[in-house]
C-alpha cells in the first residue's frame, strides 16, 4: 500500500506480516533534483525521550482544539503513538486501565506502578489530562482517550458532560467528540466508557467511527454490550478496531482479579491473543502489576491495544502487499 508525501522524498509501504503485525518501510523515490531525502524519522515511531511531545504533522487546530490527524504521506496517530513490541510469533494480551485523571492519586498509581506495557485509558472529563498524559508516556505507555456513549439507563437529567448520545443529530455528537479529542493528545485511540445504547444504534454510531477512520485512530470496545454494533460499522469503514475480551475488576478483589487475569491467559493462549479491561482502582492495579510480572516470565507478552487492534486490518483488508 505505497504512499507518499510529494514534498518528502520518500515513499512509505506497509506491509503486512505473517504475525498480523504491519511494518512501514521508507525508501527514496526517484527525483529529477540530486540533493539529500530526508525522512522524519518521529513518523516511523517516536524515540521515548520524546514521547511526552505531539507529533505536529498529526495534528490540526481546530475550535475545539488541536485534534489528530494522518499527515500527508499517510502516518497515523494510531502507529506514532503505538508502544513497540517484539513483533514475535507467541502468546500476546493487552490489558488497559482506564479511569485515568479522575483520581490524582489513582492516576498517579497507575502511571507509576503498572508495567510499561499495559496500556492507560484517561478519562475525558478527567483533570489535568495534558500533564498525567506526558507522565505516563514518559514512562513508556501507549494511552487511549475514554470518552462517555450513552446508556439504556440513560435520563435526560443524569449529568454527564460531554456524552454522546443516541438521539443527538451527527453535528452535535461529533462536537462532544471533538471537545474531548480535544483535551489531550499522543493517543491511539479512543474506548467508549458504557454506551449500550449508542453502540447499539448504527446510525449514531457511523458518523463517528467515520471521524476515528478518516483521523488515523482505533476504536477499542469495552464489550460490555452484547447488542454492540461498533465491530460492524468498523469493518465497513475499513477502522481498525478490537473488542475487549474480560472485565477484569467486577469484583474488587485481589484474588478475583488475578483469577480474571488468569482466565484471560487462557483466552489467550487458545486465540492467541486477548484484551482486559480494568479502572485504576488500588486492587486493579496492585493485582496487574503482580500477575503482569508473572506472566512475563512464562513467556506472554503484554503489548498497547493498538498491537492488537492492528490484526483487525487483515480481515478488513487482506493482504497489503
Amino acid at each position: 500500500m505505497p504512499l507518499s508525501n510529494p514534498n518528502s522524498g520518500a515513499t512509505v509501504e506497509r506491509t503486512l506480516t505473517d504475525d498480523g503485525s504491519v511494518v512501514t518501510k521508507y525508501t527514496p523515490r526517484d527525483r529529477n533534483n540530486g540533493g539529500p531525502v530526508l525522512i522524519d524519522a518521529q513518523r516511523i515511531g517516536q524515540d521515548p525521550r520524546v514521547a511526552a511531545q505531539p507529533n505536529e504533522a498529526l495534528l490540526e487546530d481546530t475550535q475545539q482544539g488541536r485534534l489528530p490527524v494522518m499527515s500527508a504521506d499517510g502516518s497515523r496517530p494510531m502507529d506514532q503513538y503505538a508502544r513497540p513490541w517484539s513483533g514475535a510469533l507467541g502468546t500476546r494480551i493487552a490489558i488497559v486501565v482506564g479511569g485515568l485523571g479522575l483520581s490524582q492519586t489513582g492516576t498517579q498509581n497507575a502511571i507509576q506502578q503498572l508495567p510499561a506495557s499495559v496500556t492507560l485509558a484517561f478519562a475525558a472529563s478527567g483533570n489535568s489530562l495534558q500533564r498525567w498524559m506526558q507522565e505516563a508516556r514518559r514512562n513508556g505507555h501507549e494511552i487511549l482517550l475514554q470518552v462517555p456513549f450513552e446508556p439504556y439507563d440513560y435520563r435526560p437529567d443524569d449529568s454527564a458532560p460531554g456524552m454522546l448520545l443516541a438521539g443527538a443529530s451527527a453535528k452535535e455528537n461529533l462536537t462532544r467528540l471533538h471537545e474531548a479529542m480535544g483535551r489531550i493528545t499522543n493517543y491511539t485511540g479512543i474506548m467508549n466508557y458504557q454506551g449500550g445504547r449508542y453502540l447499539a444504534d448504527v446510525k449514531a454510531l457511523e458518523p463517528v467511527l467515520r471521524d476515528l477512520s478518516k483521523r488515523g485512530l482505533l476504536f477499542l470496545d469495552d464489550a460490555t454490550s452484547a447488542q454492540s454494533k461498533s465491530g460492524t460499522v468498523s469493518k465497513a469503514l475499513n477502522l481498525p478496531h478490537a473488542f475487549a475480551d474480560l472485565t477484569l475488576d467486577g469484583q474488587l478483589q485481589n484474588d478475583a482479579i488475578l483469577k480474571k487475569l488468569d482466565e484471560l491467559e487462557r483466552i489467550a493462549s487458545r486465540k492467541g491473543v486477548a484484551i482486559g479491561v480494568a479502572s485504576a482502582f488500588d486492587e486493579s492495579i496492585q493485582a496487574i502489576r503482580q500477575w503482569s510480572d508473572e506472566a512475563t516470565q512464562r513467556g506472554i507478552e503484554i503489548v498497547g491495544v493498538a498491537a492488537l487492534a492492528r490484526e483487525s486490518e487483515t480481515v478488513q483488508t487482506g493482504d497489503l502487499k
